[in-house]
């Protein structure tokens, strides 16, 4: 499968937004939005998300949406995310989009956090080349109790 990145297209968001709310991605991601089914505090946070000078990318596989991913925050402590629909893990898709990514944003270090007992992504991104540095607890909404997460950096 040929994986590829672009700009976020609005004919994108009902696909992100049916992806952010499979049951089994949630409990994954743990830390997600207050409420990942209010579509209008959805379409509010992608534009937001569209308008600012982050790096924000719709994830296609062989042309079909498959996901999102992005690079955030203030510069110093910006940080990767991702999301693919849960039909395409295991598959490469998100190692594939995050080499995008990271090829298209030079900036270094970067961070990312992810869930502890997320072995997928936290396996994406040490293929990529992060580095775990720190274990944090933090409340995840998706499981409604506080989890370990795992801290890691990209490298200069």
């Amino acid at each position: 499968m040929h994986i590829a990145l672009r700009e976020v297209h609005d004919s994108d968001l009902p696909v992100f937004f049916r992806q952010l709310n499979d049951p089994e991605a949630l409990l994954m991601a743990a830390f997600t939005p207050r409420d990942p089914a209010d579509w209008d505090a959805f379409a509010a946070q992608w534009r937001r998300l569209r308008s600012s000078g982050d790096v924000v990318r719709t994830i296609l596989g062989d042309g079909d949406v498959l996901g999102s991913a992005a690079v955030y925050g203030e510069p110093g402590e910006r940080e990767v995310t991702y999301w693919v629909d849960r039909a395409y893990w295991g598959r490469g898709v998100a190692t594939g989009a995050l080499r995008a990514l990271l090829a298209e944003v030079p900036e270094r270090p970067l961070y990312a956090r992810a869930a502890a007992d997320n072995a997928g992504s936290l396996r994406v991104l040490e293929k990529c080349g992060f580095e775990r540095t720190a274990r944090a607890r933090g409340f995840a909404r998706a499981r409604g109790a506080e989890i370990d997460e795992v801290v890691l950096r990209l490298p200069a």
